[in-house]
């Protein structure tokens, strides 16, 4: 290939944008590390934190009131429900780990939506509205109090 002038342009190497692209967002997830620290995991490894730290925080309770014979019995009885209980949720994180990320998914757009209602509801709150009050302004006749609307007999 040749330049303008006639000259031979020099084999570019088909590897080093990609190179440099990957040099580059490594330098850029390693410069967020150290910002924001590690970023969370899938939906189904932070279910499995959770349950680890349930796990650990419930075999870690001590009823001081029971004595030692009754701390025994319920450390026993409480590392039984542990170890059913992950028994349980395990093979279901093992079958199915895109579920739970669609399910994390689906609860972030049920709040967004909840938010937006709670929004909605609150600046009519604010705005002093009720359903079924019409607005005020020059286009409202004056036919006496609208039904649920507060009479001032001072």
């Amino acid at each position: 290939m040749s330049d303008a002038t006639g000259r031979e342009a020099p084999e570019a190497d088909a590897d080093a944008w990609e190179q440099a692209c990957a040099e580059d967002l490594a330098a850029e997830q390693a410069r967020r590390r150290a910002q924001y620290g590690p970023q969370p995991g899938t939906a189904a490894e932070e279910l499995r934190k959770l349950v680890d730290a349930v796990s650990e925080k419930l075999s870690g309770l001590q009823a001081p009131l029971l004595g030692a014979v009754g701390q025994g019995v319920v450390e026993q009885t409480v590392k039984q429900v542990v170890q059913q209980a992950k028994a349980a949720v395990e093979p279901v994180i093992e079958r199915n780990p895109d579920v739970f990320d669609h399910l994390a998914a689906a609860g972030s757009e049920l709040l967004a939506a909840y938010r937006s209602a709670a929004r909605g509801q609150e600046g009519r709150w604010t705005r002093g509205d009720t359903p079924g009050t019409p607005a005020p302004g020059p286009d409202r006749k004056d036919d006496g109090p609208a039904p649920g609307e507060h009479i001032d007999l001072d």
